[in-house]
């Protein structure tokens, strides 16, 4: 196999700075921003002033507590009440070249502007990450997914182009076709989410197509939690013979964490690229070293369309455990664990829905699922769907998988769920984000 991407030196390869450097680098870069937004950009002029703040009150790194945190509902009312890209912009709006948008599973669709200098800022972000998983010249990359207005792999794309790798464009195509792409072209690296990886594979097995003995050797996945979950890693490395690395990014904040070849179910943040923080979400304090919280980020290099101390919603966790691999970028243990506003508590139980997925994923036999919470007279019910695969579709092994997962939940939750199996192709399969968890109200 060749070589990697050469490593020359940490200020070509940021990620490899130590603490120090990276908070010089952090503090330099934040300055830099905010000399650059104040007053230029209306959306922070007008913050900033709101909180009696000005630049002169931002002289360490620390000064950024100062900064009040913002949240998507108050970008989503700016943008409603200045549409369609609201205030927070930078510059004139002939100066903007891209738009990219979030995919609107949550509530109203954040449309997100992006001048050449800010995109060329995330094909550095991108070279970071490739650096991390170990790409090589030789690798060639399919992108399977629509390139629509969700940001998705779209700077992914790019960035290799740019490092020079081969680019695979399977937007617009077919599920097979995809899979033909992936053969007919040697692709080594498959970008997608972790739901449509285990598509591709169930596809590939209808058309008796060896997925181990293909080229394929890494599958970058994002989009959804999946990746660091460790049955659905085990499912996606299984049916592809291939190493999954998770990725983290946000349409509102770019590309900023990934997995490294060294470290397996958790992720490395970009602090090269931002300042990250993890909060309490009902405190807004931080919380301890190793304790479960919501992440915060200011982005450093978006300075078109910036976000300082955005609340992203998702609850990580920092491994305090030593490095695997050098690197002294904050650690995500477990990678995304689940997001505040998912949080669920049913009859004294508090969860997330990724772990009803990664419940269901350790049952073997299950092709798709689907969950409905429900609200009936004054009681929360979960009612459980589930796909059988090709092997369990008849009576006998149908009510074998139905009392596995009714003693599952039973098992976590204390209570009884509603469990029924469904027919061959009746439950949705998903390109982008997967929405198999659905709160009903009667």
């Amino acid at each position: 196999m060749p070589a990697p991407l050469p490593t020359p030196n940490p200020m070509a390869c940021p990620e490899r700075l130590n603490r120090a450097a990276l908070e010089r680098r952090q503090f330099v870069r934040l300055r830099a921003l905010l000399t650059e937004i104040l007053p230029s950009n209306p959306f922070w002029t007008n913050r900033f002033a709101a909180a009696g703040l000005s630049l002169n009150d931002i002289q360490t790194l620390d000064d950024l507590q100062k900064v009040p945190f913002i949240t998507k509902q108050e970008i989503v009312a700016d943008q409603a009440a200045h549409p369609p890209y609201g205030t927070n912009l930078t510059y004139p709006l002939a100066a903007y070249s891209r738009m990219h948008q979030t995919s609107g599973t949550t509530g109203r669709p954040l449309r997100w502007l992006d001048v050449p200098r800010s995109w060329g800022g995330f094909l550095e972000n991108w070279a970071q990450i490739y650096r991390m998983i170990g790409l090589t010249p030789a690798d060639r990359l399919c992108f399977p997914f629509s390139f629509g207005p969700f940001l998705g792999f779209w700077a992914a794309f790019d960035g290799a182009a740019k490092l020079g790798n081969l680019c695979l464009s399977a937007g617009g195509l077919s599920s097979p076709a995809r899979l033909q792409m992936i053969f007919d072209h040697q692709a080594t690296l498959v970008c997608c989410t972790p739901t449509y990886a285990l598509r591709l594979a169930e596809v590939a097995q209808e058309m008796s197509l060896d997925l181990k003995s293909s080229s394929v050797r890494g599958l970058i996945v994002a989009g959804e939690p999946g990746g660091c979950l460790p049955t659905m890693r085990q499912q996606l490395e299984a049916a592809w013979g291939a190493r999954v690395f998770d990725h983290w990014g946000m349409t509102e904040l770019g590309p900023l964490a990934t997995e490294s070849v060294g470290y397996r179910g958790g992720m490395y943040v970009l602090e090269s690229e931002c300042i990250a923080e993890i909060i309490d979400p009902q405190t807004t304090k931080p919380v301890p070293v190793g304790e479960p919280g919501e992440l915060v980020i200011t982005n450093l290099g978006r300075w078109g369309s910036p976000l300082l101390r955005y609340r992203t919603g998702d609850i990580v966790r920092a491994d305090t455990t030593p490095s695997p691999d050098g690197y002294e970028l904050l650690r995500l243990a477990g990678g995304i664990l689940g997001r505040s506003d998912d949080m669920l508590t049913i009859r004294g139980n508090n969860f997330y829905p990724s772990a009803l997925e990664e419940w269901l994923r350790q049952i073997p036999h299950i092709a798709e699922y689907r969950i409905t919470l429900r609200d009936q007279k004054a009681m929360q019910h979960l009612e459980v769907e589930i796909e059988p695969d090709a092997t369990s579709q008849n009576d006998e092994a149908q009510a074998t998988l139905i009392e596995q997962v009714v003693q599952v939940f039973k098992s976590r939750l204390n209570f009884q769920v509603q469990v029924t199996a469904v027919a061959t192709g009746v439950l949705p399969r998903f390109e982008m984000k997967g929405k198999r968890f659905h709160k009903e109200n009667r």
